[in-house]
Formats: C-alpha cells, sequence, structure tokens
C-alpha cells in the first residue's frame, strides 16, 4: 500500500476529483492549507491598498491505495491538476506498513476500501 499526498490549486478541485473518483478511488482526506514556494507570493488588494499575499492557498488531498493503482493516480493528477504555471502543486508516495478499520478492525487493503 501507498499514500499518496499531492498538493494542489483549489480551482482544479473539481477535476481531480472526478479523475480520481474514475480512477476507482472514493475515500480521500481534503485539507485547505496555505504555502510558498516558487511562485513567492502575490499582491493583493484590501480597500485599496496593495499588501503582499506570501502565502497562496492550496488544498492537499491524501489517499491510502493498493500500490497497482498508484501509477494512474499519478497519471490522473497530472493530467488533471496541472495548468502549466508555477505554483501547480507536487506529488508525493509514501509506503504504507499497515492499515486498519477501526470499525470492523479489519487489517490489510481490505480495511481502506
Amino acid at each position: 500500500m501507498k499514500k499518496i499526498e499531492t498538493i494542489i490549486r483549489p480551482s482544479v478541485f473539481a477535476d481531480v476529483r472526478q479523475a480520481l473518483a474514475l480512477e476507482g478511488i472514493d475515500g480521500l482526506t481534503v485539507t485547505e492549507i496555505a504555502g510558498i514556494g516558487k511562485q513567492e507570493g502575490r499582491v493583493g488588494l484590501f480597500r485599496g491598498n496593495a499588501y503582499r499575499m506570501e502565502f497562496s492557498p492550496k488544498l492537499k488531498l491524501e489517499m491510502v491505495v493498493e500500490d497497482e493503482k498508484v501509477e494512474d493516480i499519478i497519471q490522473a493528477l497530472l493530467d488533471y491538476a496541472s495548468t502549466g504555471e508555477v505554483g501547480d502543486g507536487k506529488i508525493f508516495i509514501l509506503p504504507v506498513e499497515e492499515a486498519i478499520r477501526i470499525r470492523t478492525k479489519e487489517r490489510g487493503t481490505v480495511a481502506i476500501g
């Protein structure tokens, strides 16, 4: 099993979510985050005053999947999260030793489905 963590722009979430659903991903954790990277923030306007917004709003998606699904999910993320601009995000793949469903006490890949 692998944990896939990806950071994306909020504007692409609907398309990414639909693509993940087509790949059979129905369990997903989404967290609103803010970060700074190569895009180095932007200038905002509030009540006529300009100010620098150093952190850009992003979404962090987390899912645990079977090993054989990883490449298809990565491809879906690359296809639907990319705008071609700086700040599109990142994908991280981490190994998962065990998964346990608390309610049924099931273990392994059956617990992530």
